[in-house]
């Protein structure tokens, strides 16, 4: 497998290790595969594989610069006694009408766990394979989530250290003190005044800074990412797709080769388009929804062919999603654009420069037969919290109930009978303060930890282990800087000569 920038030349590929060292392509490109993979996918056979054994095949496909007993030892380690799940990401019973893929029974309670786990094993046998000499710096940015996830994931892993740059006050509570309590001598967490579009462009600036790079280089530190802009972070995604497929055929409600539909609650377009890649794998997926919340950039873009992140930003309830640039779009639009970097390097550049781009009507066609799309105001997804629960008993968080919402509305819309499973991307326990608010009609008097409490009291449920890990934790103090502030920042935590 040799890997290629979506902006690049062809001639500039990286094998799959080096790719995911690399994290971000120098053009400020994401590497994607230069010849696609084309198994020969027998789905009643993967249907009868643990997870573990279904990621190392899929891994296998993606990472051929790995041998099967190095993907064997970083499959276990990364799906071990952490999860709460033996399924690890287990499809709940139908509800609704519908199917839950539960994807937060890791150590940090939200989907992004599952790439999580495997990265930074991934990216230490990789630095071992290529050897390289440098340290290597995880520079991330997050919304929430691929924060918390990443440090954990990372926490004393040798030669490596995290840097995660996310919103002052665009995080929740429970996300911001699982940032500010993981432990671990190669972790910090530092808050920007800005919005999380604010700190995704700045650190993809810092990447394809040059002569900073250089700065880190004789310094004996090298860049890299634990943003889904990292192949080596996009492609263990895949996975759960087939895994949830396996499981609907496992329990006879469908049989091998039937179509299904994804409902994907979607910001940085990571988690949808490791469904898309599933679907070029030979998973017979119909649609992905594609579900936003009250920042819908994505649906417009959908419904129209123009993307254009000129609007208001919003501060939602679904914070994971309060995103205006997407940066895995890029991918998909490599893809659909036949692989001409070109024309990908000028829909960017077009969106750097003025705000939006369109894209060819031929394009625009064929994404729509695949992208259905809608999203879901914050008094939507209040009211899908407490709808499913008082119908089916089922409680689902703030961004899961985004997808719920547009799928009931999608579904109403076209009669659309096909099977399908609604991407549950986090534990409610994680916006104890929006699911009671929708419980109950009015917000709770407490926040974080003691929320958490409420809302399972509420329930008449104990804590589970990941959950009460939460209160075991005592948080740092918040640093917050600036935005232009970012380099300086990590400069000084490298303790870097000029």
């Amino acid at each position: 497998m040799q890997y290629r920038s979506t902006r690049g030349n062809i001639k500039n590929t990286l094998n799959s290790a080096q790719a995911v060292i690399q994290g971000l392509a120098p053009d400020g490109g994401l590497y994607v595969p230069v010849a696609f993979p084309h198994p020969d996918v027998d789905l009643a056979q993967l249907s009868n594989l643990s997870y573990q054994e279904l990621a190392q095949v899929i891994l296998s496909w993606f990472f051929d610069d790995f041998t099967d007993e190095q993907l064997t030892t970083i499959v276990n380690q990364a799906y071990g006694d952490q999860w709460e799940d033996d399924a690890i990401a287990p499809v709940s019973a139908q509800h609704d009408g519908n199917y839950y893929l539960e994807l937060f029974h890791g150590p940090t309670l939200a989907f992004k766990d599952i790439a999580l786990q495997v990265l930074p094993r991934l990216m230490t046998k990789a630095v071992t394979l290529e050897h390289v000499g440098k340290d290597i710096i995880i520079l991330t940015a997050t919304s929430g989530d691929t924060g918390s996830a990443s440090m954990h994931g990372f926490s004393d892993q040798a030669n490596t250290q995290v840097i995660v740059f996310y919103p002052a006050g665009g995080v929740s509570p429970v996300q911001l003190k699982q940032m500010l309590s993981l432990r671990g001598q190669n972790l910090t967490a530092i808050a920007i005044e800005g919005n999380f579009d604010d700190a995704q462009t700045k650190v993809k600036e810092i990447f394809n800074n040059h002569d900073f790079g250089h700065r880190l280089a004789v310094n004996g530190y090298q860049f890299s990412s634990a943003n889904s802009m990292n192949i080596g972070r996009l492609i263990p995604q895949i996975v759960y797709y087939f895994a949830a497929y396996g499981q609907l055929v496992q329990r006879h409600a469908i049989t091998v080769g039937d179509q299904v539909n994804f409902a994907v609650p979607t910001g940085n377009f990571g988690d949808i388009l490791a469904g898309y890649y599933a679907q070029q794998l030979g998973l017979p997926i119909k649609h992905l929804i594609c579900a936003s919340n009250k920042n819908n950039v994505l649906t417009d873009f959908f419904k129209t062919g123009t993307y254009d992140r000129q609007r208001p930003f919003y501060l939602t309830n679904a914070p994971a999603m309060d995103i205006l640039v997407s940066s895995n779009l890029e991918r998909l639009l490599f893809d659909y654009y036949q692989g001409d970097a070109d024309a990908v390097t000028e829909l960017m550049d077009h969106l750097t420069q003025s705000g939006h781009y369109t894209v060819t009507a031929e394009v625009h066609d064929q994404l729509a037969q695949t992208f259905p799309a809608g999203f879901a105001t914050e008094a939507e997804v209040r009211a899908e919290i407490k709808r499913l629960y008082d119908q089916t008993g089922y409680l689902i968080d703030p961004h899961t109930a985004v997808a719920s919402h547009v799928t009931h509305q999608y579904q109403q819309a076209t009669n659309d009978q096909t099977p399908t499973v609604i991407i549950a991307t986090a534990s409610p326990a994680k916006f104890p303060e929006t699911v009671l608010t929708a419980l109950n009609g009015q917000a709770p008097t407490t926040t974080g930890l003691a929320a958490i409490q409420t809302l399972f009291d509420q329930l008449g449920q104990p804590l589970s282990p990941n959950v009460q890990s939460l209160f075991d934790q005592t948080p740092r103090p918040e640093q917050t800087i600036a935005t232009n502030e970012m380099e300086a920042k990590i400069a000084q935590l490298l303790k870097l000569d000029d």
